[in-house]
């Protein structure tokens, strides 16, 4: 976090270098600047206490818990699958619990030629429903993330499906990259406004009406077509505090740190 900065910066657990054991990731993750990680979920409740253990023995948080939900969507259309969805989700929860994170993010569904887009919308809204006593027991949110999906594809949609809920236990988890190819991040997070619960960045070259055009892909923090001074006055705007995690592909100390570098130029509005 720089000087001025209400952002705590947050790191992939998985950017860090295989090679290191759990103590030594720790370390270099503070080393580098950054205040907290964010993890898969870790199933065993010993040894995600001891990660939770390590982690603040060198002053971080794991702040959060990255469930997903691709694998077995609260949306598809198999019954029994969606049972397997929620009691995955639950898990997840607990996990979060253990390692001492505030939330997990959940993709809540997928839309393909199996599962129509109303169906994906009521499925998740009534797994996601079933997950609140849970998730308010634990103390831990469930933060619904845009991604490609072929769901929620607009600000308005995304911020009325989690006004559906109308509970504290679930709010959005804003990816800043995921929306470059199709909208403008700065809209959308001005438009979901305090609905953001957290904040993933990773940058994209390309734009608006350029999605799998030849040249856009996915690029390195400030060397894609986002606007990140825009996005920062954005974030002002509607009050964000707390954590924005990096979520991009894994390397040495020296590329971890070159990233640090760039999230703080980021935070200071440039």
């Amino acid at each position: 976090m720089t000087p001025s900065s209400p952002f705590r910066k947050g790191l992939l657990w998985d950017m860090l270098p295989k090679e290191l054991g759990i103590d030594e990731r720790f370390r270099l993750t503070r080393d580098l600047g950054f205040e907290g990680l964010e993890t898969p979920p870790i199933k065993d409740p010993e040894e995600a206490r001891r990660m939770r253990a390590s982690a603040e023995a060198n002053g971080l948080r794991i702040h959060s818990v990255i469930y997903g939900g691709w694998q077995l969507p609260l949306s598809h259309p198999d019954a029994e699958t969606r049972e397997r969805g929620v009691e995955d989700v639950q898990a997840a929860l607990h996990s979060a619990h253990n390692l001492g994170a505030d939330n997990i993010l959940l993709v809540p569904a997928v839309v393909n030629a199996q599962t129509g887009y109303r169906d994906a919308y009521e499925r998740s809204q009534q797994g996601i429903r079933r997950l609140l006593p849970v998730a308010e027991r634990l103390q831990i949110r469930i933060l619904i993330e845009n991604v490609w999906n072929n769901f929620l594809l607009s600000p308005l949609e995304f911020g009325a499906y989690v006004d559906a809920f109308d509970s504290p236990w679930v709010q959005a988890y804003f990816d800043v990259g995921n929306v470059v190819a199709f909208a403008w991040p700065q809209d959308w997070i001005r438009t979901l406004g305090p609905r953001i619960g957290k904040v993933h960045v990773k940058d994209f070259k390309g734009g608006p009406g350029l999605f799998g055009v030849q040249g856009s892909k996915w690029a390195n923090l400030r060397e894609g077509s986002i606007d990140w001074p825009e996005v920062h006055k954005a974030l002002g705007e509607i009050g964000y505090q707390g954590f924005v995690t990096v979520e991009l592909g894994g390397g040495d100390a020296a590329y971890l740190r070159d990233i640090s570098e760039r999230m703080d130029q980021i935070f200071a509005g440039l």
